[in-house]
């Protein structure tokens, strides 16, 4: 299912249904008859429906969202191997961690924003009328583990230590666009995950019919600046004083991506 096709639903019950999907991540098929005051034949039929129309997958008797996220991918670089794959609900805890490590480097805020707003919602993915959210995540092998890690003692197999993570609106002059945040753990850091994990966001995003993905950081963040630079991104421009970081006024940079040339369309 395309990320820009929206849900639209011809009954109250279906709507409902998804919802609760969507909200919870992944469903058993007990859960929904113990939730919803409907007929066992109803929940059956607006399921069926569901997954006819594209909207949700069923395996085994768990339910989830139909979104096409492609299947997990693994790298060995500098003896650190790790794997770049779709999110799951039971990453949410993980990815809060990352991204509040990351946040309290005090040089990413947009990443707290999404940080609070998935602490509040408990909720990895969305796709709704209001808005699309994705994330994808780099974890890592800790018995593969360098010495080079200072950390992988304490790491567990699987654990996140990376994100990427693109928000669309859904507001018809701006779905062609979508806002990105991204980041990995300071001790995983030059080992290629960052670029893996945007390699597998925009292709995500191109894929799935966005033209161009930005984001706003600090532009005293230079190591952010020339890692975007470096994957073709471009100054779009910049607010002076936009941002107060310990009293102090600090410049917001804008940035973006075109993934397909408007001249062409």
């Amino acid at each position: 299912m395309q990320v820009q096709q929206r849900p639209e639903f011809e009954t109250e019950d279906r709507k409902r249904i998804y919802e609760y999907v969507e909200r919870n991540g992944v469903v058993e098929r007990g859960e929904l008859d113990d939730e919803f005051a409907m007929d066992a034949d109803r929940i059956e039929l607006e399921l069926s429906e569901l997954i006819d129309e594209g909207y949700l997958d069923e395996r085994d008797g768990i339910y989830r969202i139909a979104i096409d996220v492609g299947e997990p991918t693994t790298h060995e670089i500098d003896g650190v191997e790790f794997t770049v794959r779709p999110a799951k609900q039971g990453d949410l805890r993980g990815l809060i961690h990352v991204m509040r490590t990351v946040s309290e480097e005090g040089a990413y805020l947009t990443a707290e924003s999404v940080m609070d707003l998935l602490d509040h919602e408990e909720v990895v993915f969305r796709h709704n009328d209001v808005e699309s959210r994705m994330f994808f995540v780099a974890t890592v092998d800790a018995e593969a583990q360098s010495a080079s890690s200072p950390d992988s003692n304490t790491r567990r197999d699987g654990e996140v230590v990376g994100w990427i993570h693109l928000d669309s609106p859904n507001f018809a002059k701006l779905r062609h666009t979508a806002e990105l945040t991204m980041g990995v753990l300071e001790e995983y850091r030059g080992h290629g995950i960052g670029s893996h994990l945007m390699e597998r966001g925009l292709d995500w995003a191109a894929s799935n019919g966005y033209e161009k993905v930005y984001q706003s950081i600090p532009a005293t963040n230079q190591d952010a600046v020339r890692f975007l630079e470096n994957h073709r991104w471009e100054t779009e421009a910049i607010r002076r004083a936009h941002f107060k970081i310990d009293d102090e006024y600090v410049a917001e940079q804008q940035m973006a991506v075109m993934l397909e040339d408007p001249r062409l369309g």
